[in-house]
């Protein structure tokens, strides 16, 4: 794990990258602030997570970071040691975690709960929506320290790198360590309500788009030919066909839109 700081004093705010060692976005996103040195408001830290996942250009060592926390000091995986002293060195801090993904191109953000913290920094984000884990949270970052997780892209991309480190600017200036203004929009806010799961296949296919509701009785995906018939209306969130093992995805619901103030207002 690398560790580094803009600005001196006592950091309440953390950037974080490389969780998944096959997602590097936000590791260039890291790298720029460090090169550039811009002068903070507030002490930002900025930490690289899985440095040797990264280095090995595989998701993660031994088993996956953000199913992990809290972790252990004694934990058999690297992971799970890499998680505990993740989790010391963020305390105290509201965290900006990136990660990227193989289902959608258009950043979104993810949350544990629809907190005033959420409400109020995700629309200030360059991103499409907002996503709930409900009660899918356990294991990952935001189970135990106060986390905006972004997803930034297509991994691999050179957008998503791009998408990286402006969304991390929109970050930093939202809670005020970087002057200047952030662009509010109107954001719709989705609940996971559901794991898709697949079975062990050689050939998968997805049919639907994320964030476009899906009506019951129409097919959205596939394994091996075997096509999936939506029972229940529900909007798809992290639907593709090889992004993880042994789910397609999540069902969500859409719960809100989060209005933008007018000066009016």
């Amino acid at each position: 794990m690398r560790v580094a700081q803009l600005g001196s004093g006592t950091p309440e705010l953390a950037v974080v990258a490389g969780v998944h060692g096959d997602e590097p976005c936000g590791v260039r996103a890291v790298e720029r602030l460090l090169d550039e040195r811009p002068t903070v408001e507030r002490p930002v830290k900025l930490v690289v997570a899985n440095e040797a996942a990264l280095e090995r250009r595989v998701r993660f060592v031994d088993e996956d970071l953000n199913r992990a926390f809290p972790g252990d000091p004694d934990a058999k995986t690297h992971e799970g040691q890499l998680a505990h002293r993740l989790v010391e060195e963020l305390e105290d801090c509201l965290t900006f975690s990136m990660h990227s993904t193989q289902s959608h191109a258009e950043p979104f953000a993810i949350v544990n709960e629809i907190s005033e913290t959420a409400t109020e920094i995700c629309p200030q984000l360059p991103v499409a929506a907002m996503v709930e884990t409900s009660n899918f949270a356990e294991g990952r970052l935001f189970s135990e320290i106060d986390t905006v997780e972004v997803e930034c892209g297509l991994q691999g991309s050179e957008t998503a790198a791009e998408n990286a480190d402006r969304l991390t600017r929109a970050f930093l200036t939202a809670v005020d360590a970087l002057p200047g203004d952030t662009v509010s929009r109107d954001l719709p806010v989705f609940r996971l309500t559901d794991v898709i799961r697949k079975e062990q296949a050689d050939t998968y296919e997805v049919f639907v788009d994320n964030f476009t509701e899906v009506e019951p009785g129409n097919p959205f995906a596939a394994a091996d030919g075997e096509t999936q018939v939506a029972e229940e209306p529900f909007y798809p969130v992290l639907m593709s066909p090889n992004g993880y093992q042994d789910v397609f995805g999540y069902a969500a619901e859409k719960v809100d839109v989060l209005q933008t103030q007018t000066a009016a207002d």
